[in-house]
């Protein structure tokens, strides 16, 4: 957070929630505020919506909106009203102008959210709702919350994410699910209507709308369990993917940490990287891998995973890895033995940064022992035999072993 040197601390900066009632439904300070501001910035709907209240100079945000930022930043120390949506501080204005200006300087007043509205107009305890913003960004990001007997509230883009979210829940198996559209929740056109995720024909949608989801889950239905080592079927592959059980404890070994960076280097299916990011929403990865074909299709993994912000990275570790943000983890599943990948991954973590490598050739075996010799560490074998027929009876089919070399940088 930068401020330019000086010792401003009371606050200068006041940002106002306004609902779709407008001035009716805003409190005497926050009415006060607006009215004795110099100058308010906002969408052409929230100054629309205060018309009545501003006397000042109003300033639409402008495209990008970082010139806006600056514009406000630039006026430091002096009077400025900001206007947002519902609370400013819930996928809003207030969080990114907070990454300019120090909270001493700002001060708040809040409206009841969309999803607050939400949540009341349907009797929801909202502590027991997921919630989630389709507001400018993928679609795809719903994918993680749809659970047997969940209720979601997502707040879309425009008038057209109600349809797509629809058409997505059908080809994802949840076509039965109940999807309710609550649309300009708060002013006078408001409306709620219900409907099927699979029979959804509903025309004319406000632009300004939540979804609120119902998740109902087909035989079939496309159910992304919460527990590590997903069903191999769910990934688009060639065979080259990290098998489930060995995925399950690969991923406990990397110990995943709110936020953290993973580099998952040869990546094949990328089924590491996604599981690792599919933990929280704050996690991110970077999917290393050499092949190109093998590079896109890690990224319609990520996106049928409902973790579209994957990085794919194609090219050849280590030359590929120059430039990439420094990681908190490290997983080598492919290309370890090639020479210097492994140099490059172990000086590219910071101290205490975690590292696992897998390994089912003899010559990345060799690797891995060589590494625990040299730096210690965990080394463990990994033995899996699945029961498979052997004429008209059953018998133990022993999977290719592997050998993983867990290890933290002092």
């Amino acid at each position: 957070m930068s401020n330019s040197g000086s010792a401003i601390v009371a606050p200068w900066l006041i940002v106002i929630g306004i609902g779709e009632d407008g001035v009716a439904g805003l409190g005497d300070e926050a009415k006060r505020l607006i009215e004795a501001a110099p100058v308010v910035f906002g969408g052409a709907r929230h100054l629309e919506l205060a018309a009545p209240l501003i006397g000042g100079e109003r300033h639409i945000w402008q495209s990008p909106f970082e010139r806006s930022v600056e514009a406000i930043v630039a006026r430091r120390g002096s009077p400025v009203v900001v206007l947002a949506s519902g609370d400013p501080f819930l996928y809003g204005v207030g969080a990114t102008l907070a990454r300019r200006v120090d909270a001493a300087e700002m001060h708040t007043i809040p409206a009841p959210s969309a999803f607050s509205l939400a949540a009341s107009r349907l009797g929801w305890p909202l502590q027991e709702v997921a919630t989630v913003s389709l507001h400018g960004r993928p679609l795809d990001l719903i994918r993680p919350h749809l659970q047997p007997g969940a209720r979601v509230l997502a707040l879309t883009s425009d008038e057209s994410g109600p349809k797509a979210l629809a058409g997505l829940l059908a080809e994802s198996g949840f076509g039965q699910s109940r999807l309710t559209v609550l649309e300009a929740l708060g002013g006078a056109s408001e409306r709620v209507s219900r409907h099927l995720a699979s029979g959804f024909a509903m025309e004319e949608i406000n632009a300004l709308n939540v979804c609120a989801l119902e998740v109902v889950a087909d035989a079939d239905a496309r159910v992304l369990t919460l527990a590590n080592g997903l069903d191999e079927r769910l990934f688009e592959h060639d065979g080259q993917i990290t098998k489930r059980e060995v995925r399950a404890l690969t991923l406990s070994a990397l110990a995943p940490r709110k936020g953290e960076l993973l580099w998952d280097i040869g990546a094949g299916s990328g089924s590491i990287a996604i599981e690792w990011m599919l933990a929280d929403p704050a996690m991110r990865a970077v999917a290393i891998e050499a092949s190109s074909e093998r590079a896109a299709r890690i990224g319609r993994n990520a996106v049928r995973f409902g973790v579209p912000g994957l990085v794919v990275v194609e090219g050849q570790a280590p030359e590929a890895l120059r430039g990439l943000p420094q990681p908190e983890v490290i997983f080598i599943g492919g290309g370890g033995s090639e020479p210097g990948v492994m140099e490059a991954a172990i000086a590219a973590l910071a101290p205490g940064g975690r590292l696992v490598a897998n390994a089912v050739t003899t010559e990345m075996e060799a690797v891995l022992l060589a590494r625990h010799a040299q730096f210690g560490g965990s080394l463990i074998r990994i033995d899996i035999a699945r029961a498979s027929p052997v004429g008209a009876m059953t018998g133990w089919r022993p999977a290719m072993p592997v050998t993983q070399w867990s290890w933290i940088k002092a």
